[in-house]
């Protein structure tokens, strides 16, 4: 159930479900422009080492990019030279225990647990985690203003993550 605050920037569970499903299956299908306009110009995309009590510039990171660091990432994907992915990862993610954590100004924050099969030539991968996002209604739609990904293993040896989790 959506929190007065939530509801109130109109977004409601459902909603905040269907919008998360989009922007999974948009990563799974390789649909990068339509993936990065999902996101907003002060954006915000961490993949900690060590979960989310690390200090990102401090201590490493998997990923810690801004938007124009988002936008440099996926040009590079798109340049067919990124060799970690030629040919492409068969990616296929399943979301669930969403929910409404709370909000803050315009931003809804939200939690959702994930888990991610990459198939590759090499052999599969099994990704797993928390993310939580922070959701904003802009002109209408919503958008991932930040996205936190919390991997179940992050204090171990991270396996070449070559496409965006």
């Amino acid at each position: 159930m959506a929190t007065p605050a939530a509801q109130e920037q109109g977004l409601g569970l459902r909603d905040i479900e269907r919008f998360l499903y989009l922007e999974a299956r948009l990563a799974d299908e390789h649909a990068y422009e339509a993936w990065e306009a999902l996101w907003t110009d002060d954006a915000l995309y961490w993949v900690p080492i060590g979960g989310p009590g690390t200090d990102p510039s401090r201590q490493v990171s998997v990923i810690h990019d801004n938007r124009r660091r988002i936008s440099t990432r996926i040009a590079q994907l798109r340049t067919g030279k990124r060799h970690a992915q030629e040919p492409r990862s068969d990616l296929r993610r399943l979301v669930s225990n969403i929910e409404i954590l709370g909000t803050e100004g315009e931003d809804t924050t939200v939690g959702a647990n994930f888990l991610l099969v990459e198939a590759r030539p090499r052999g599969k991968e099994i990704w797993a985690g928390r993310t939580t996002y922070r959701l904003r209604r802009v002109d209408g739609e919503i958008r991932l203003a930040g996205k936190t990904v919390v991997l179940v293993d992050d204090t171990g040896p991270v396996p070449t993550l070559s496409f965006l989790i």
